[in-house]
Protein backbone atom coordinates (compact mmCIF):
# COMPACT_ATOMS: atom_id res chain seq x y z
CA UNK A 1 0.00 0.00 0.00
CA UNK A 2 0.98 3.38 -0.73
CA UNK A 3 1.76 5.76 2.78
CA UNK A 4 0.99 9.06 2.74
CA UNK A 5 2.89 12.00 4.81
CA UNK A 6 0.46 11.99 7.46
CA UNK A 7 0.08 7.79 7.96
CA UNK A 8 3.69 6.80 7.70
CA UNK A 9 4.58 8.22 11.01
CA UNK A 10 2.00 5.52 12.53
CA UNK A 11 3.21 2.60 9.67
CA UNK A 12 6.39 2.72 11.43
CA UNK A 13 6.17 3.52 15.01
CA UNK A 14 3.48 1.14 15.35
CA UNK A 15 3.64 -1.64 12.87
CA UNK A 16 1.12 -3.90 11.45
CA UNK A 17 1.94 -7.52 12.15
CA UNK A 18 1.06 -8.10 8.65
CA UNK A 19 3.34 -5.86 6.94
CA UNK A 20 6.04 -8.29 5.55
CA UNK A 21 7.92 -5.64 3.72
CA UNK A 22 8.71 -1.77 3.27
CA UNK A 23 9.87 0.42 0.80
CA UNK A 24 11.47 3.38 1.30
CA UNK A 25 12.28 5.14 -1.67
CA UNK A 26 12.43 8.99 -2.95
CA UNK A 27 15.35 11.56 -3.53
CA UNK A 28 15.55 12.20 0.05
CA UNK A 29 17.42 8.87 1.20
CA UNK A 30 18.19 10.21 5.02
CA UNK A 31 14.81 10.56 5.52
CA UNK A 32 14.17 7.28 4.00
CA UNK A 33 17.03 5.70 6.39
CA UNK A 34 15.56 7.49 9.24
CA UNK A 35 12.19 5.67 8.74
CA UNK A 36 13.62 2.81 8.28
CA UNK A 37 15.76 3.07 11.94
CA UNK A 38 12.43 4.29 13.41
CA UNK A 39 10.93 0.79 12.34
CA UNK A 40 13.83 -0.90 14.01
CA UNK A 41 13.51 0.52 17.43
CA UNK A 42 9.60 0.38 17.35
CA UNK A 43 10.02 -3.49 16.54
CA UNK A 44 12.62 -3.82 18.95
CA UNK A 45 14.65 -5.68 16.35
CA UNK A 46 18.30 -5.63 15.31
CA UNK A 47 19.24 -4.95 11.74
CA UNK A 48 20.13 -8.06 9.62
CA UNK A 49 21.52 -6.72 6.13
CA UNK A 50 21.20 -7.96 3.04
CA UNK A 51 22.91 -7.16 -0.52
CA UNK A 52 20.49 -6.82 -3.26
CA UNK A 53 22.83 -8.17 -5.58
CA UNK A 54 22.62 -11.72 -3.48
CA UNK A 55 18.63 -11.59 -3.84
CA UNK A 56 19.00 -10.58 -7.55
CA UNK A 57 20.65 -13.98 -8.20
CA UNK A 58 19.04 -15.73 -5.98
CA UNK A 59 15.56 -14.40 -5.76
CA UNK A 60 14.09 -17.00 -3.02
CA UNK A 61 16.75 -15.89 -0.51
CA UNK A 62 14.92 -12.98 0.52
CA UNK A 63 12.29 -14.90 1.45
CA UNK A 64 13.80 -17.86 3.05
CA UNK A 65 15.53 -15.49 5.39
CA UNK A 66 12.45 -13.56 6.25
CA UNK A 67 11.08 -17.27 6.99
CA UNK A 68 13.97 -18.48 9.08
CA UNK A 69 13.45 -18.59 13.34
CA UNK A 70 16.07 -16.60 14.61
CA UNK A 71 18.74 -19.00 16.57
CA UNK A 72 18.41 -16.66 19.59
CA UNK A 73 14.74 -16.01 19.56
CA UNK A 74 15.67 -12.31 18.97
CA UNK A 75 13.53 -10.23 16.75
CA UNK A 76 15.06 -9.02 13.14
CA UNK A 77 14.48 -6.37 10.46
CA UNK A 78 16.04 -7.66 6.83
CA UNK A 79 17.86 -4.71 5.69
CA UNK A 80 18.58 -3.93 2.10
CA UNK A 81 20.69 -0.95 0.99
CA UNK A 82 21.36 0.21 -2.05
CA UNK A 83 18.09 -1.02 -3.56
CA UNK A 84 16.57 -1.03 -6.60
CA UNK A 85 14.30 -2.93 -9.63
CA UNK A 86 17.09 -5.67 -8.92
CA UNK A 87 15.04 -7.14 -5.63
CA UNK A 88 11.85 -7.16 -7.23
CA UNK A 89 11.77 -10.82 -7.88
CA UNK A 90 12.74 -11.56 -4.30
CA UNK A 91 9.87 -8.86 -3.26
CA UNK A 92 7.53 -10.93 -5.11
CA UNK A 93 8.52 -14.24 -3.63
CA UNK A 94 8.27 -13.01 -0.31
CA UNK A 95 5.01 -11.48 -0.58
CA UNK A 96 3.84 -14.94 -1.90
CA UNK A 97 5.41 -17.18 0.59
CA UNK A 98 3.29 -18.66 3.03
CA UNK A 99 4.76 -17.18 6.37
CA UNK A 100 7.32 -14.69 7.34
CA UNK A 101 9.08 -14.42 10.94
CA UNK A 102 10.79 -10.67 10.09
CA UNK A 103 9.69 -8.26 7.88
CA UNK A 104 11.95 -6.39 4.76
CA UNK A 105 12.73 -2.54 4.64
CA UNK A 106 14.57 -1.72 1.20
CA UNK A 107 15.86 1.90 1.18
CA UNK A 108 15.69 3.47 -2.12
CA UNK A 109 16.88 6.56 -4.51
CA UNK A 110 14.46 8.13 -6.97
CA UNK A 111 12.14 5.17 -8.56
CA UNK A 112 10.25 5.40 -11.74
CA UNK A 113 6.42 5.37 -11.71
CA UNK A 114 6.97 2.22 -13.78
CA UNK A 115 8.91 0.69 -10.92
CA UNK A 116 8.56 -3.36 -10.39
CA UNK A 117 9.46 -3.31 -6.68
CA UNK A 118 7.70 0.19 -6.56
CA UNK A 119 4.56 -1.78 -8.19
CA UNK A 120 4.80 -5.07 -6.31
CA UNK A 121 4.93 -2.74 -2.72
CA UNK A 122 2.00 -0.36 -3.49
CA UNK A 123 -0.08 -3.22 -5.11
CA UNK A 124 0.08 -5.75 -1.74
CA UNK A 125 -1.66 -5.11 1.48
CA UNK A 126 1.11 -6.70 3.30
CA UNK A 127 3.91 -3.98 2.31
CA UNK A 128 4.33 -0.61 2.76
CA UNK A 129 5.66 2.00 -0.01
CA UNK A 130 6.79 5.87 1.00
CA UNK A 131 8.38 8.51 -1.30
CA UNK A 132 11.19 11.12 0.87
CA UNK A 133 11.41 14.32 -0.26
CA UNK A 134 13.54 16.92 1.49
CA UNK A 135 11.52 18.78 3.65
CA UNK A 136 11.51 22.58 3.08
CA UNK A 137 9.48 25.46 4.93
CA UNK A 138 7.34 24.71 7.56
CA UNK A 139 7.92 20.85 6.78
CA UNK A 140 11.88 21.37 7.61
CA UNK A 141 11.17 23.31 10.99
CA UNK A 142 8.51 20.20 11.92
CA UNK A 143 11.51 17.74 10.96
CA UNK A 144 13.69 18.83 13.32
CA UNK A 145 11.42 19.36 16.00
CA UNK A 146 10.28 15.57 15.34
CA UNK A 147 13.79 14.46 15.17
CA UNK A 148 14.81 16.71 18.34
CA UNK A 149 11.61 14.97 20.10
CA UNK A 150 13.13 11.67 19.76
CA UNK A 151 16.62 12.20 21.04
CA UNK A 152 14.13 14.35 24.34
CA UNK A 153 14.88 17.95 23.00
CA UNK A 154 11.95 20.03 22.87
CA UNK A 155 12.83 23.20 19.97
CA UNK A 156 11.04 26.26 19.13
CA UNK A 157 10.08 27.04 15.53
CA UNK A 158 12.88 30.23 15.09
CA UNK A 159 15.44 27.60 16.06
CA UNK A 160 14.43 25.02 14.49
CA UNK A 161 14.04 26.81 11.30
CA UNK A 162 17.66 27.97 11.28
CA UNK A 163 18.81 24.28 12.45
CA UNK A 164 17.39 22.97 9.29
CA UNK A 165 18.67 25.79 6.98
CA UNK A 166 22.09 25.43 8.18
CA UNK A 167 22.08 21.46 7.90
CA UNK A 168 20.33 21.87 4.28
CA UNK A 169 17.57 20.25 5.56
CA UNK A 170 19.11 16.85 5.63
CA UNK A 171 17.82 14.85 8.18
CA UNK A 172 21.28 12.57 8.43
CA UNK A 173 22.75 16.09 9.64
CA UNK A 174 20.18 16.76 11.35
CA UNK A 175 19.89 13.93 13.60
CA UNK A 176 23.57 14.06 13.97
CA UNK A 177 24.18 17.20 15.42
CA UNK A 178 20.95 16.82 17.39
CA UNK A 179 22.58 13.98 19.41
CA UNK A 180 25.46 16.08 20.34
CA UNK A 181 23.36 19.14 21.57
CA UNK A 182 20.68 16.17 23.76
CA UNK A 183 24.33 15.23 25.26
CA UNK A 184 25.23 18.74 26.04
CA UNK A 185 21.88 19.13 27.71
CA UNK A 186 21.95 15.72 29.30
CA UNK A 187 18.02 15.29 27.78
CA UNK A 188 17.09 11.71 26.49
CA UNK A 189 13.10 10.96 26.31
CA UNK A 190 12.72 10.49 29.66
CA UNK A 191 13.85 13.38 30.63
CA UNK A 192 13.56 15.97 27.76
CA UNK A 193 15.07 19.61 27.94
CA UNK A 194 14.92 22.76 25.65
CA UNK A 195 17.26 23.97 23.31
CA UNK A 196 18.50 27.12 23.94
CA UNK A 197 20.28 29.15 21.38
CA UNK A 198 23.03 29.21 23.75
CA UNK A 199 23.33 25.34 23.37
CA UNK A 200 23.61 25.54 19.64
CA UNK A 201 26.27 27.67 20.18
CA UNK A 202 28.18 26.43 23.01
CA UNK A 203 28.12 22.81 20.99
CA UNK A 204 27.38 23.76 17.33
CA UNK A 205 29.55 26.40 16.54
CA UNK A 206 30.53 24.76 13.09
CA UNK A 207 26.84 24.07 12.27
CA UNK A 208 26.18 27.70 12.16
CA UNK A 209 28.01 27.93 9.37
CA UNK A 210 26.67 24.97 7.14
CA UNK A 211 29.73 23.68 6.70
CA UNK A 212 28.45 20.45 5.31
CA UNK A 213 26.78 21.65 2.36
CA UNK A 214 29.22 24.58 2.01
CA UNK A 215 32.11 21.87 1.06
CA UNK A 216 30.11 20.61 -1.96
CA UNK A 217 29.63 24.16 -3.15
CA UNK A 218 32.95 24.98 -2.75
CA UNK A 219 34.11 21.72 -4.97
CA UNK A 220 31.16 22.72 -8.14
CA UNK A 221 32.42 26.39 -7.92
CA UNK A 222 36.16 25.42 -8.35
CA UNK A 223 37.61 27.25 -5.00
CA UNK A 224 40.09 24.94 -4.76
CA UNK A 225 42.16 26.61 -1.92
CA UNK A 226 38.75 27.40 0.14
CA UNK A 227 37.44 24.06 -0.38
CA UNK A 228 40.96 22.42 0.74
CA UNK A 229 41.36 24.93 3.79
CA UNK A 230 38.07 23.55 4.71
CA UNK A 231 38.65 19.60 4.45
CA UNK A 232 41.70 20.36 6.63
CA UNK A 233 39.75 21.88 9.53
CA UNK A 234 36.74 19.81 9.12
CA UNK A 235 38.69 16.69 8.64
CA UNK A 236 38.18 14.77 11.99
CA UNK A 237 34.32 16.03 12.16
CA UNK A 238 33.34 15.62 8.56
CA UNK A 239 31.61 12.78 7.52
CA UNK A 240 31.41 10.96 3.72
CA UNK A 241 27.77 10.27 3.51
CA UNK A 242 26.01 13.64 4.65
CA UNK A 243 28.77 15.79 1.89
CA UNK A 244 27.79 13.40 -0.62
CA UNK A 245 23.90 13.90 -0.08
CA UNK A 246 24.85 17.99 0.05
CA UNK A 247 26.53 17.79 -3.27
CA UNK A 248 23.45 15.51 -4.53
CA UNK A 249 20.95 17.90 -3.47
CA UNK A 250 22.48 20.77 -5.23
CA UNK A 251 23.02 18.81 -8.48
CA UNK A 252 19.63 17.96 -7.94
CA UNK A 253 18.76 21.21 -8.00
CA UNK A 254 20.76 22.62 -10.94
CA UNK A 255 20.47 19.52 -13.63
CA UNK A 256 17.18 20.25 -14.73
CA UNK A 257 17.95 23.63 -14.34
CA UNK A 258 20.72 23.56 -17.17
CA UNK A 259 18.75 20.92 -19.12
CA UNK A 260 15.88 24.02 -19.59
CA UNK A 261 18.99 26.43 -20.79
CA UNK A 262 20.21 24.20 -23.15
CA UNK A 263 16.68 23.72 -24.24
CA UNK A 264 16.41 27.17 -25.01
CA UNK A 265 14.77 28.65 -21.94
CA UNK A 266 16.24 32.17 -20.60
CA UNK A 267 18.77 31.69 -17.55
CA UNK A 268 16.44 34.77 -16.09
CA UNK A 269 13.61 32.61 -16.41
CA UNK A 270 14.32 29.47 -15.36
CA UNK A 271 16.31 31.13 -12.23
CA UNK A 272 12.29 32.53 -11.04
CA UNK A 273 11.04 29.21 -11.87
CA UNK A 274 13.38 27.63 -9.16
CA UNK A 275 11.37 30.62 -6.94
CA UNK A 276 10.98 29.28 -2.93
CA UNK A 277 13.02 26.07 -3.94
CA UNK A 278 15.92 28.28 -3.93
CA UNK A 279 17.08 30.09 -0.62
CA UNK A 280 18.27 34.11 -1.33
CA UNK A 281 21.31 33.79 -0.45
CA UNK A 282 22.34 30.61 -2.58
CA UNK A 283 20.91 32.62 -6.14
CA UNK A 284 24.22 34.18 -6.91
CA UNK A 285 26.13 31.00 -6.18
CA UNK A 286 23.16 29.32 -8.16
CA UNK A 287 23.30 31.56 -11.03
CA UNK A 288 27.34 31.47 -11.12
CA UNK A 289 27.28 27.11 -11.00
CA UNK A 290 24.38 27.40 -14.06
CA UNK A 291 26.98 29.48 -16.02
CA UNK A 292 29.86 26.95 -15.27
CA UNK A 293 28.63 23.47 -15.83
CA UNK A 294 26.99 22.00 -18.63
CA UNK A 295 24.33 19.09 -18.23
CA UNK A 296 26.86 16.73 -19.25
CA UNK A 297 29.36 17.83 -16.69
CA UNK A 298 26.60 17.74 -14.30
CA UNK A 299 25.55 14.01 -15.09
CA UNK A 300 29.22 12.77 -14.65
CA UNK A 301 29.67 14.41 -10.99
CA UNK A 302 26.65 12.64 -10.26
CA UNK A 303 27.68 9.34 -11.43
CA UNK A 304 30.76 9.87 -9.52
CA UNK A 305 29.16 11.27 -6.45
CA UNK A 306 26.50 8.04 -6.46
CA UNK A 307 29.43 5.81 -7.03
CA UNK A 308 31.70 7.14 -4.00
CA UNK A 309 28.56 7.35 -1.94
CA UNK A 310 27.66 3.57 -2.32
CA UNK A 311 31.78 2.49 -1.91
CA UNK A 312 31.44 4.60 1.30
CA UNK A 313 28.34 2.98 2.54
CA UNK A 314 29.86 -0.67 1.78
CA UNK A 315 33.47 0.23 3.59
CA UNK A 316 33.62 -1.21 7.22
CA UNK A 317 35.68 2.31 7.70
CA UNK A 318 34.86 5.64 6.46
CA UNK A 319 37.25 6.95 3.84
CA UNK A 320 37.77 10.39 4.23
CA UNK A 321 40.65 10.45 1.93
CA UNK A 322 38.52 9.56 -0.97
CA UNK A 323 36.08 11.71 -0.14
CA UNK A 324 38.35 14.94 -0.10
CA UNK A 325 40.16 13.48 -3.01
CA UNK A 326 36.82 13.29 -5.19
CA UNK A 327 35.77 16.91 -3.75
CA UNK A 328 39.29 18.88 -5.14
CA UNK A 329 38.68 16.81 -8.17
CA UNK A 330 35.83 17.94 -8.75
CA UNK A 331 36.71 21.57 -8.29
CA UNK A 332 39.64 20.95 -10.52
CA UNK A 333 37.07 20.50 -13.86
CA UNK A 334 35.21 23.64 -12.47
CA UNK A 335 38.36 25.90 -12.44
CA UNK A 336 38.95 23.64 -16.38
CA UNK A 337 35.54 25.35 -17.11
CA UNK A 338 36.09 28.90 -16.33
Amino acid sequence: MKASKGSIGRAVDQPGAQIRFYLFHGPDEAQSRALGDRLLQALGATRFVINAGAIKSDPAALADEAGAISMFGDKRLLWIEPAGDEIAAGVEALLQASAAESPAVAIAGGLRKTSAVLKLAEASDEAVAFASYAPEGADAERMVIDVGRRFGLKIGSQLAAMIAESCGNDQAIVSQELQKFALYADASPQSPKELSPDAVEAVGAELTEGNVPRLADLALAGEMQELADELARLRHSAEGIPVIRALQRRLGMLAPARARIERGDRPDAVMASLGKSLFWKDKALVEKLLRLWDAKGLATVAERAGRLERDLMLSPVPDEEALGQELLSIARAARGRR
